[in-house]
């Protein structure tokens, strides 16, 4: 049997298999990860609630139920984690702000019951980006810091799912994407996550920020688990409109390796620009010529408007949360957010009706040139950033006009077009930098074809070994 202290390193596949055999127990990997946590995420900030009881307590009940015959699935007494975005019944779930620091909810969001129902252990609930916002100064529960340099940013929003996974504080995770908040993380932090399609996963009981964008999706340190954690979540769920009747695939059945006449498209806007750091655009490059090698036929595709992409997203991003929180921003409780989303809330309330008409309009134009790009090629391949994980912020504010246009180029530029054409994305890790900072490629499909995502994922996995590195003092 393996050492104890070694069981985080496992999969979580890998993991749920050895439990499901008996070679180690779901209470040993929890007591594994729950001294992990204990001991080092003091230099992470990636969790806000730890529920060791509830984590003990799942943890027998899986050792128990899969003893008797009755394996709930692949993830059956492996420890997971959840952003604290998501509604957790019995447990404080605070979507990163302290004026919800006191509540407590009566029934769990979708995507935890499904956790729960697929047999899942909690560990806890984690850090995030006060509302699910873009990047703030300061984090009322801890700043969140990036495993493979603690003086960088792990991704927004997600942050602290980018975190955790990354230091083997979890074994998966739940994240949540509206203009990018878990593919940024995952790239940031040298993981694999998916923005499933709009409509693909529940978000009853979600804390919104778009409710056109809003998806909950996986973090993950393999292909073959992000498969597994996409799985247990999706489907159709009749408290969520917006959720679409469609049967959910085996997406972990189908991870073959064989990516043999798939095609695939590279965005030429997004891969030969001036906003790409040298080392990610080469990386990229790479990664599309080790698809290739793998058999699949590589092309440039060009999609004119993605170039405008952020600040279609913002504008609409922008006013659709300044509309959820009109709560906070009409009292005087918007003093108590951190003031970087002041400023977002305020400048969303004034958005003109114009500005957000001309927004949604660009967003079809822009749907339609993905669309029809997918017509022509299978994925449509380009960085999930144009720069590696950035450095933490030392002061406040947005700075300069020309620092807020200069930043429309950045993460946002590259994550935007795919939330605004709802359709799935997907990024995994395809390098390092020379400072040895991970770079990440992103797949983008047709909606409802997530499986062609992690197929091809997959395959690029399987031909790099990019993920057998660890971060430093992990």
């Amino acid at each position: 049997m393996m050492a104890d202290a070694n069981l985080c390193y496992l999969s979580a596949t890998e993991l749920g298999e050895r439990i499901a055999a008996g070679d180690v127990s779901s209470v040993a990997a929890t007591e594994v990860y729950l001294e992990r946590i204990a001991q080092l995420d003091g230099n992470y900030a990636s969790y806000i609630t730890v529920t060791a009881e509830r984590a003990r307590e799942d943890a027998r009940r899986a050792d128990a139920e899969i003893a008797a015959g009755h394996r709930r699935g692949p993830l059956h007494g492996v420890p997971v984690a959840a952003k604290d975005q998501f509604d957790t019944a019995g447990i404080v779930t605070t979507n990163g702000s302290t004026i919800l620091a006191e509540n407590v909810p009566d029934a769990d969001s979708t995507v935890m019951a499904r956790l729960r129902d697929a047999g899942t252990v909690l560990l806890g609930k984690l850090n995030m980006s006060e509302y699910a916002s873009g990047d703030a100064f300061r984090h009322p529960y801890g700043r969140p810091r990036n495993p493979w340099d603690t003086g960088r940013n792990p991704g927004t929003s997600s942050s602290g799912s980018g975190a955790a996974t990354a230091a083997f504080l979890c074994a998966t995770s739940l994240g949540e994407d509206t203009g990018g908040s878990i593919r940024g993380p995952a790239a940031f932090c040298g993981l694999v996550g998916i923005r499933p399609t709009f409509g693909r996963v529940s978000r009853h009981g979600v804390f919104g920020a778009s409710w056109s964008m809003d998806t909950v999706g996986p973090i993950s340190r393999t292909v073959t688990d992000c498969a597994h954690t996409l799985a247990a979540i999706a489907g159709h769920d009749p408290k969520d409109r917006q959720t679409w009747d469609v049967p959910v695939p085996d997406y972990a059945a189908a991870l073959d390796g064989n990516i043999s006449g798939l095609r695939v498209g590279i965005v030429a806007e997004r891969v030969h620009t001036d906003a790409n750091d040298p080392e990610v655009r080469d990386a990229v490059i790479a990664a599309a010529a080790v698809l290739a090698g793998r058999g699949a036929e590589v092309r440039e595709v060009s999609l004119p408007l993605i170039v405008n992409s952020s600040e279609i997203s913002y504008g609409i991003i922008s006013s659709d949360a300044a509309m959820l929180n009109w709560d906070i921003i009409s009292t005087a409780r918007l003093r108590e957010l951190d003031h970087n989303n002041q400023v977002r809330l305020l400048m969303g309330s004034v958005v003109p009706a114009r500005a957000y008409q001309k927004a949604a309009r660009l967003r079809e134009v822009l749907r339609r040139q993905i669309l029809a790009a997918l017509d022509e090629v299978d994925v449509l391949a380009m960085p999930a950033s144009s720069v590696p994980a950035t450095l933490i912020p030392d002061g406040v504010g947005l700075g300069t006009k020309a620092d807020v246009i200069a930043g429309f180029k950045g993460r946002r530029g590259f994550t935007a077009p795919f939330n605004l054409a709802n359709l799935p994305a997907l990024s995994i890790n395809c390098g390092f930098t020379a400072a040895g900072l991970p770079i990440g490629l992103q797949l983008a499909g047709r909606a409802f074809e997530e499986g062609t995502l992690f197929r091809t994922a997959y395959a690029y996995e399987q031909a790099t070994d990019w993920g057998e590195r660890r971060p430093p003092g992990v």
